[in-house]
């Protein structure tokens, strides 16, 4: 089981990128699905999360500027990340809680994170 993150890059303030999460192997569902980001010396923090449902929830700091969507059918997340400032600087990381059969749910699953830098 992987999930491999992709589309991150470096960006002029206002600008936008796209990020793309693949979750691939032996998966029966998803249930949660989205994006967290770390900078050094700092905790990963919540960006953007959605449920299987279609509700999302972002951080207070992208609200407006940010939007998940999900592709159930492909097992992928995207961020579409506009009007970026050097404060989204950040390595972006997928995460998904996957189901693996009916008794086995909601495990925790990270992808590799993916470098996003703003420059101001």
């Amino acid at each position: 089981v992987q999930l491999q993150a992709s589309g991150g890059g470096l960006v002029q303030t206002g600008g936008y990128l796209r990020l793309s999460c693949v979750a691939s192997g032996s998966i029966w569902s998803i249930d949660g699905m989205g994006w967290y980001r770390q900078t050094p010396g700092e905790r990963r923090e919540l960006v953007a999360i959605m449920d299987a449902d279609g509700t999302a929830d972002y951080a207070e700091s992208v609200k407006g500027r940010f939007t998940i969507s999900r592709d159930e059918a492909e097992k992928s997340v995207y961020l579409q990340m506009n009007s970026l400032k050097p404060e989204d600087t950040a390595v972006y990381y997928c995460a998904a809680e996957l189901n693996f059969c009916p008794t086995v749910r909601r495990t925790s699953y990270w992808g590799r994170g993916t470098l996003v830098t703003v420059s101001s």
